[in-house]
C-alpha cells in the first residue's frame, strides 16, 4: 500500500470517528454502530497491507485513539445516566404499588 493510500484511510477512519462522536452525542446507537463497523474495516486493511508506520500514521492514530476515547466516555456516561433513570423508575413503580391500596380519610 502506498503511504498517501494509507495516509487516505487513516484520514477516512478520522473523520468516521467525529462522526461517530456526533452519533454518540445525539444518543443515535445504530449510527454508532455502522460508522464503528466501517472504520474498523479501514483500520483492519491499514494494519494488514501497511509495511511501516510513520509519524503522520502514528498522529493520526493518536487522534483517532484520542476521539474514540471521547467517544466511549461519552456513551458510558449516557449507560450510566439510563441506568439510574431505570432505578428510578423501578423505586416509583414499587411507591405506586406500595401505596396503592391506602386510601386518603376525609
Amino acid at each position: 500500500m502506498t503511504n498517501r493510500k494509507a495516509n487516505e484511510r487513516l484520514a477516512r477512519a478520522l473523520s468516521i470517528s467525529y462522526e461517530m462522536l456526533t452519533a454518540a452525542e445525539a444518543a443515535n446507537l445504530q449510527d454508532l454502530t455502522l460508522l464503528d463497523a466501517e472504520r474498523m474495516q479501514l483500520l483492519k486493511s491499514f494494519r494488514l497491507e501497511a509495511k511501516q508506520v510513520d509519524a503522520d500514521d502514528r498522529g493520526l492514530l493518536l487522534q483517532i485513539s484520542h476521539v474514540n476515547d471521547r467517544t466511549i466516555g461519552l456513551v458510558e456516561h449516557q449507560r450510566r445516566s439510563k441506568g439510574r433513570e431505570m432505578d428510578m423508575a423501578a423505586a416509583g413503580r414499587r411507591a405506586v404499588a406500595a401505596y396503592s391500596g391506602v386510601r386518603l380519610r376525609r
